[in-house]
């Protein structure tokens, strides 16, 4: 009776212990303060539908990946790099999150668990101006987990 506690829970446990993730956040993004730059990088999952089938469940969910991306403005320090930024590292390290993050569910801790996903996640590149210019990488995954409800 605690599906959602337990998926949440237990995808916000593993998106922790991922190298490159330094904060996680969940429900709706417009509630995280974007402004306060020592949450990043941070990996934000938004719960879905649900679809009970039986002695399974499946939750669809969304899972973006950000940091903020830097511009280097010291044009006397490091001429050759004035104006570049950091993108792609950014686009790389928050990709490497989201990638461990399904090799968990395919073949790690939470396959172990009996979380299996119901297809193969695709992930999109993104890039937001909010405060901050953020970059990272966004899935919508589909997540199957036993039923434990019972009708007695």
């Amino acid at each position: 009776m605690n599906s959602v506690y337990n998926i949440l829970d237990r995808i916000k446990t593993e998106l922790r212990s991922i190298k490159g993730c330094n904060t996680v956040t969940f429900g709706d993004i417009s509630d995280v303060d974007l402004d306060k730059t020592t949450i990043f990088p941070l990996a934000h999952v938004i719960l879905g539908t649900a679809i009970p089938r039986g002695s399974v469940i499946e939750f669809n969910i969304k899972i973006l990946a950000a940091d903020i991306v830097d511009e280097n403005k010291e044009a006397e320090n490091f001429e050759d790099f004035y104006g570049n930024d950091n993108l792609q590292d950014v686009l790389n390290t928050q990709f490497e999150v989201l990638n461990r993050f399904i090799a968990s569910v395919k073949r790690g801790d939470l396959f172990e668990a009996n979380y299996q996903l119901t297809t193969d996640p695709q992930m999109n590149p993104f890039m937001d101006r909010f405060s901050n210019l953020l970059a990272g990488w966004e899935t919508d995954i589909t997540i199957q987990i036993q039923n434990n409800t019972s009708i007695c």
